[in-house]
């Protein structure tokens, strides 16, 4: 007795039940009952090639039980395809799901089907936007706004609201990422860009100079755009001067500084002295780390 062997609209369809390798299988998986024989159903459709408003209902009822099944997924994209479905309506659909599923890939791979196929974003940053206040971080999000981006050229509107999420949470690396992406993702930029992106690194380190990010992105537009690390060394030193060792603000600005010296002709021991700080009093757990670090120094010109 089940689900779809009681339902009368699944009378003509014999079940394929899964084949775990015979009668005394070594390690089958403890499928719940409901859950195997709903398999059973869609390997019979599959088998068919059937694609109908039951297969749709059968997709996702299994959705519903693992929506990390790729291949239900797949089979439910192409059914929905096949029957000119309202794509719209799948996406409607997929918004409850994927606020109910955040760290699910096949969500958002269907979703880019869905979108590509209807070729129209309308609503898409709204639906972003909605879960981000669940998750600012969230991967998958992240990695499909970016998709969007590229596909419908979305480029002018996005750094506002990179600008909006960073001022709710400067340390959101996944929104600093996302800004050299739209900044930097189109080839070469004017002067003119690289100088605000200094500028914005600049005051986003004023605000949490303990926060690795934006001293990431600051060294990123210094190579980007070929300009030397020593260009900000006067910067660098508001945060972490070896004249008082026990003042440092910020490790990273240490860190910074041991690139600057060693990149200036005969500083090679304040870049070890500042490498020697961050291994010995401002971030020990890495000490190996620093301390082969130091040991690089002068090797090149060797």
């Amino acid at each position: 007795m089940g689900k779809y062997s009681d339902d009368p609209a699944w009378s003509d369809m014999i079940p394929l039940p899964q084949d775990d390798g015979g009668p005394n299988p070594l390690a089958a998986i403890a499928y719940t009952g409901e859950y195997s024989e709903a398999m059973s159903y869609l390997r019979a459709v599959m088998a068919k090639n059937e694609f109908s408003d039951r297969v749709l209902a059968l997709t996702e009822d299994i959705i519903r039980m693992n929506p990390a099944h790729y291949t239900v997924w797949l089979y439910r994209a192409k059914a929905l395809f096949e029957l000119h479905k309202d794509l719209r309506e799948e996406i409607e659909w997929l918004n409850v799901i994927a606020l109910r599923h955040q760290k699910n890939y096949q969500i958002w791979h269907h979703r880019q089907l869905i979108m590509t196929h209807l070729s129209d974003p309308a609503g898409e940053a709204s639906f972003i936007s909605q879960m981000f206040a669940s998750d600012a971080k969230n991967y998958h999000v992240w990695s499909y706004r970016q998709w969007l981006v590229r596909t419908f050229e979305l480029w002018e509107g996005e750094l506002p609201d990179i600008e909006t999420l960073l001022q709710e949470d400067v340390r959101n690396n996944s929104a600093w990422n996302h800004r050299w992406f739209v900044v930097f993702g189109r080839g070469e930029v004017a002067e003119g860009i690289v100088e605000r992106e200094i500028e914005y690194s600049k005051n986003a380190i004023l605000l949490a100079p303990q926060n690795q990010s934006p001293w990431n992105y600051l060294r990123g537009v210094l190579r980007k755009s070929n300009r030397s690390l020593s260009s900000l060394s006067t910067f660098a030193e508001q945060f972490a001067s070896l004249n008082k060792p026990d003042e440092v603000k910020s490790s990273h600005a240490l860190d910074f500084l041991a690139d600057v010296y060693g990149e200036q002709e005969g500083r090679d021991e304040e870049a070890r002295a500042a490498l020697d700080l961050l291994a010995k009093k401002y971030d020990p757990i890495r000490a190996n780390y620093w301390n082969y670090r130091k040991g690089l120094i002068g090797s090149v010109q060797a």
